[in-house]
């Protein structure tokens, strides 16, 4: 394969886009229905439905639904916020860039370190999940024993392979992944809707007083995962057609739709099992809960398609994440923080293969120690894993709150609406407050120890301080690396 390098000349603005003909990442590749296949994805809404979700009616009771519902409130606030800085702030680096525009170059080094360590916890965990779900399905429905670890290296292998394809394939293979699962979900949803549930109709579920239920909040935590990578449409401005109206609108598309898919589907399911038993059938079988009430209204035919699909969910949450993460790699080896191999894209396909097949070796190196060391791929990659994760993203959407306010406020002449510094603070405010109560109950994220949450808690102020530190020896060090911090020196100027 032929690479190009596309790294500025050391005198040449690193906001300033390359050319057509530098071979770039691939101009006009996707268009707001490839943006939100990539963004709905990466939230694997299977995986949540299937995976995830009974633990939440487990310790939320009934009114679990609700928690998706609020986490989609706050991200939509947050959402209207964000959209509000992208109109300015034009180079490619998603809360990176941001935060650098308004907080400064070590504040912003610090948060790309950060969505680095994140997205690459949230990809690399759902190995875990892949390895297991894999090795279940082929047991149970096929009596073929499968390590796990030879069923996540296929994985591995086949997310590297379509990336490598170009964004535009990758597009199409997770729209119509995504839609199969979401095509069987509102499946199972309407029929047992349509036979009435185990209970008939019921709406306990949306019961005003179930939302401080104390099992309610220690689930926040668990509704604001299921909206993972939502925000990283900003990732794509330089492949999407139109990106002025494309990224807002895929956003915006993305958090309404799993906001209502997430609450409906789960609410449906509560009614299959009926209200007084879900509880209980959730403590009974968690991880089989969604496939055996596939199977009751359903058929058999229907919990063998659901596991064949949980397989796709997760593979189309690895890619899209993949795809995120080479995409701020590839940003930060542009702005002359990672080495300028990174920099270098396929000139066939126009995607940084360079930075994808790093990250695939990153992935084969962290399953195959858990692998090697016998650790459990569920209990222990998936929820060791991913947990940091999670909070590294939450942490930084609070950060990026912060950054539209300071960048407003600085910046009073350029034109916004007057409700986006209050949603900024809103959002902000209230992620924090998650964030709280995520590290609060962390041991029901991890079913850890002490010792080992306190470490996995500790991986996101540690990362940040380090890209701090790193960025003010640099700006005595390496001034001119320092001064290309964040990519744009100035924010664009946008048409009113």
């Amino acid at each position: 394969m032929e690479l190009i390098d596309t790294s500025p000349a050391p005198e040449q603005d690193a906001s300033v886009t390359a050319s057509p003909d530098s071979q770039s990442l691939r101009r006009n590749a996707l268009g707001t229905g490839g943006i939100v296949f990539m963004v709905i994805s990466a939230a694997a809404p299977l995986t949540i439905i299937a995976g995830v979700a009974p633990l939440a009616i487990l310790i939320g009771g009934v009114s679990a639904p609700l928690a998706y519902t609020v986490a989609g409130i706050i991200l939509g606030i947050f959402a209207i916020a964000f959209m509000a800085m992208t109109r300015y702030v034009k180079a490619l680096g998603g809360f990176y860039t941001y935060i650098t525009q308004s907080l400064g170059k070590a504040v912003g080094l610090g948060s790309s370190f950060v969505a680095l360590v994140s997205y690459n916890a949230l990809q690399i965990g759902l190995y875990g999940l892949m390895g297991t779900q894999g090795h279940e399905m082929l047991k149970n429905e096929f009596g073929i024993d499968v390590p796990w670890w030879v069923i996540a290296g296929i994985g591995i292998a086949a997310v590297f392979l379509v990336a490598w394809r170009g964004i535009d394939v990758g597009a199409k293979v997770l729209g119509v992944l995504l839609a199969l699962e979401a095509l069987i979900l509102v499946v199972l949803a309407v029929v047992i809707l349509a036979q009435g549930g185990a209970d008939g109709i019921t709406f306990g579920t949306f019961d005003a007083g179930n939302l401080f239920n104390p099992g309610m909040f220690a689930i926040l935590g668990v509704g604001f995962a299921a909206f993972m990578g939502f925000e990283s449409t900003a990732l794509y401005r330089e492949e999407a057609r139109d990106p002025e109206k494309t990224i807002p609108r895929a956003t915006y598309i993305s958090v309404i739709f799993m906001a209502v898919f997430y609450g409906f589907i789960l609410w449906a399911i509560i009614i299959g099992l009926g209200e007084s038993q879900a509880v209980a059938a959730a403590g009974e079988n968690p991880a089989g809960l969604v496939f055996a009430e596939a199977g009751h209204y359903l058929g058999a035919w229907a919990e063998l398609v659901m596991y064949l699909l949980i397989l796709t969910s997760v593979y189309a949450s690895q890619l899209a994440f993949h795809n995120a993460i080479n995409r701020y790699t590839f940003s930060l080896a542009r702005d002359g923080v990672l080495p300028k191999a990174l920099h270098r894209v396929d000139a066939a396909t126009g995607s940084p293969v360079v930075s994808g097949l790093v990250q695939t070796v990153l992935a084969v190196i962290v399953v195959g120690a858990f692998a090697v060391f016998g650790l459990d791929p569920y209990l222990q990659l998936l929820l060791w894993v991913n947990s940091p994760g999670v909070i590294g993203i939450i942490a930084l959407q609070v950060l990026t709150c912060v950054a539209v306010v300071v960048f407003f406020v600085r910046n009073r002449e350029l034109a916004r609406k007057w409700y986006v510094i209050p949603a900024a603070i809103v959002s902000g405010v209230l992620q924090l407050g998650i964030l709280y109560v995520l590290c609060s109950s962390f041991d029901l994220l991890t079913a850890a120890g002490p010792a080992v949450n306190a470490i996995l808690i500790a991986i996101t102020p540690v990362t940040f301080l380090v890209g701090i530190v790193l960025a003010l020896v640099w700006k005595r060090t390496r001034p001119d690396v320092y001064a290309r911090i964040g990519g744009a020196s100035e924010f664009a100027e946008a048409t009113r």
